[in-house]
């Protein structure tokens, strides 16, 4: 593991804050609120390096100004919405008449989830407009019509007023870099991408980037989301390398290599990029005394890093991770979904009566998508210990949050689609251990099916392990053939998971194939082979093997 010492040592971030005693007077106390401390948002902070490399061109006679200005814009586009805030922030104290500054702000505070800040930052800009250049007179009418958009997500008719506002700025601006990232950021599935969700279809705009500068970091950045979407996880991979490269001192940026490297089976090579993102944020928050839990990121990195724990079978040094960053304080329905990271762990383990209670701990929730993923795992929870009823009223509970759930959301907020299979899934294994095998199977298949299919990295990894212990829950109801379905889901869903072949070789066991059994068998024990000592799965199967003599 790389000591935090040592990336902290030659961070930039740690560099102090000149003295500026003659800046133009910039009001920030009317910054909206948010779960960051408005303080926190507008705190002067020095101009940084290896940080990323867009560059804007924007009406200002301050060269400090547009220095800041365009950190902003780095720090934006790697999602580091505080320390953004605070450089568009330092660029307004420069120069309180740059408007393109308070467009900066309004899409960093529609990433901190807060409509109201967006449209009041906003509307500065367009106050200041008349100032601009009419090259950034568009970008604040398309930041109008983006708001616009956002504000009713579901109004095509606003979503394509947004996009032909980007295409006629491109018009008139073909080789401007940012409006090709915003036209990409469009092709997402509402008007609130910003590189995230991205598709097939944005592909091509940030390639197009590309062709005229290699190294333009951003859209590196974009195209691995894209690509993760589509399932291209080799071009994923390449410029997941590329983007960690261009931006060293950004914890995302490491963190997004690490993504594919598991991917591709190089799960040590991920915990090393995962770990290098948690030593970089550390020494952020130590230096600045920031709270870890107002950065969307930390948590979300400790739980991709637990998960390459789990995959290794080192079932200690995951569920650490795992509830370390349960301890953060949850500031969004983001993280309050992502909070099942740990009942889900605990089932896996096969700890039902810890699971059902941190289970149940996500059902007070206030966010709907917590509430019903915590009914849902908790009814799981209650099948294994055999209380059937009392997980049938948690299905009831669970499918009343799920209708509170959005079907279409901003940002990065969980949409019914993400939460439904969780709820689905119960439902299956109660109708499996009615004895209805069939109806069960073909429930849980869907289920296997939408959990696959869902969009970013914390699905990815939840699918998985997911998929193993409802082959589990087949196995232990008699369903073999279900169970044979989903260890080949498993096996496509990660071929270099210890899992994914012990599950196939139950099934072979099971099928009465020794030769299949001993060759998944011997899989398993070589992708386990840092397991932790007396991992219960494979002693499972050893015991398995033994009584087949």
């Amino acid at each position: 593991m790389i000591p935090r010492t040592t990336i902290a040592a030659g961070i930039v971030m740690l560099a102090s804050l000149a003295s500026t005693p003659a800046l133009a007077q910039h009001d920030h106390a009317e910054a909206d609120p948010t779960y960051v401390p408005a303080e926190m948002l507008t705190r002067p902070i020095p101009l940084r390096a290896g940080i990323g490399n867009s560059r804007d061109s924007v009406t200002t006679s301050s060269a400090e100004a547009r220095a800041y200005y365009n950190q902003g814009l780095n720090y934006l586009e790697s999602y580091v919405w505080i320390e953004a805030s605070r450089s568009f922030h330092e660029a307004l104290r420069r120069d309180s008449t740059l408007a393109m500054a308070y467009v900066g702000l309004s899409r960093v505070h529609s990433g901190l989830d807060d409509a109201a800040g967006a449209r009041r930052y906003g509307a500065k800009a367009r106050e200041l407009a008349p100032r601009a250049g009419e090259r950034e007179r568009r970008r604040i009418d398309i930041r109008d019509r983006q708001l616009a958009a956002i504000d009713s997500l579901e109004n095509g008719a606003l979503l394509l007023a947004y996009k032909k506002a980007i295409d006629d700025a491109l018009s008139a601006a073909m080789d401007d870099p940012e409006l090709w990232l915003l036209r990409g950021n469009a092709e997402e599935n509402n008007a609130s991408g910003r590189g995230q969700r991205g598709t097939a279809g944005s592909i091509a705009f940030y390639e197009a980037i590309l062709r005229s500068n290699p190294d333009h970091a951003s859209a590196h950045h974009f195209l691995i989301h894209s690509y993760e979407t589509i399932g291209r996880i080799d071009q994923a991979l390449a410029h997941g390398e590329a983007y960690a490269r261009l931006s060293p001192s950004i914890p995302h940026a490491a963190h997004m290599w690490g993504h594919d490297l598991r991917r591709v089976g190089r799960v040590d090579d991920a915990i090393v990029e995962f770990t290098r993102a948690d030593s970089l944020e550390h020494a952020w928050y130590q230096a600045e005394k920031l709270d870890p839990s107002l950065d969307w990121h930390h948590a979300h990195n400790l739980d991709l890093l637990a998960g390459c724990y789990q995959h290794k079978g080192q079932m200690v040094r995951a569920e650490q991770l795992m509830r370390e960053s349960g301890s953060l304080r949850v500031v969004d329905a983001y993280r309050a979904f992502n909070a099942r990271e740990l009942p889900n762990f605990l089932i896996h383990r096969a700890r039902y009566t810890e699971a059902l209670e941190a289970a149940w701990s996500l059902t007070t929730s206030a966010y709907p998508q917590s509430r019903a993923v915590g009914h849902a795992l908790a009814g799981q929870a209650l099948l294994w210990l055999g209380r059937s009823k009392e997980a049938a009223d948690e299905l009831k509970a669970a499918q009343r949050d799920l209708e509170q759930v959005p079907r279409v959301a901003a940002g990065l907020v969980p949409r019914r689609a993400a939460v439904e299979p969780w709820v689905e899934g119960l439902r299956g294994e109660l109708v499996l251990r009615t004895g209805r095998t069939e109806e069960g199977a073909t429930v849980l298949m869907g289920v296997a099916r939408a959990m696959r299919a869902t969009p970013g990295p914390d699905a990815w990894t939840q699918a998985l392990f997911r998929l193993e212990t409802m082959a589990r829950g087949a196995r232990d109801a008699g369903a073999w053939k279900l169970a044979d379905d989903l260890a080949t889901q498993m096996l496509e869903h990660d071929a270099a998971y210890g899992g994914s072949h012990l599950a196939r070789a139950l099934v072979l066991r099971h099928q009465r194939d020794e030769a299949g059994f001993n060759r998944e068998m011997e899989a398993a024990r070589r992708y386990w082979k840092d397991a932790d000592p007396q991992l219960p799965e494979l002693n499972v199967a050893l015991a398995a093997k033994t009584s087949r003599r």
